[in-house]
């Protein structure tokens, strides 16, 4: 008897000791995506790298066209060729075509890096802004509502207005009628 009233002492010293730790945690979350929607700059970024992407589309349909110019050319004249001519030209189209394949690839990466250099000064804002509003707020964890399409979150009170004291330090406007549900 005496040894059950020691463990079941021992547990609620365990229990409010750790009551008394938890209180110290304070869990945020936000939506970084409509953060950074939000943003003024994201408006020029979106003009920037539609008009990048045209030109890269522009580069690529110039030599796709050249390069069908050549096959057509190839194929009209094909029959009064030599065996070893035709080869030759057949050889050279098809390294015409791995080029224009290759070309196509570095276009998409170069897509990419020229998103990632536009979007990283506004990424770099907005992260600095949530740690800035954490640190004011004495938030110990702030958790982003969605990684890809699974949100991560651990616990939240409906009142938590993250999101929006973060649009607020970067004297983003706020829409009318507030933000949409799930996005604080």
């Amino acid at each position: 008897m005496m040894k059950a009233k020691f463990i079941l002492s021992a547990i609620a010293i365990f229990c409010v000791g750790f009551v008394a730790q938890a209180q110290d945690i304070k869990i945020g979350y936000t939506n970084v995506e409509l953060i950074m929607d939000m943003m003024p700059e994201m408006e020029q970024i979106g003009a920037d790298i539609q008009d990048y992407q045209q030109q890269l589309q522009t580069n690529i349909q110039t030599k796709g066209e050249s390069f069908q110019r050549q096959v057509q050319t190839y194929q009209q004249a094909a029959a009064t060729m030599t065996e070893d001519a035709r080869a030759t030209k057949e050889n050279e189209l098809r390294k015409l075509n791995e080029e224009l394949q290759k070309f196509e690839q570095d276009a998409q990466v170069s897509y990419q890096r020229k998103l990632q250099q536009l979007l990283e000064p506004v990424q770099t804002k907005v992260f600095n802004a949530i740690n800035a509003v954490a640190a004011e707020n004495n938030y110990t964890h702030i958790f982003s509502d969605s990684v890809g399409n699974n949100p991560v979150l651990l616990y939240t009170k409906d009142d938590d207005k993250f999101t929006e004291l973060v649009l607020k330090k970067l004297g983003v406007a706020i829409p009318e009628g507030g933000i949409p549900s799930g996005s604080n």
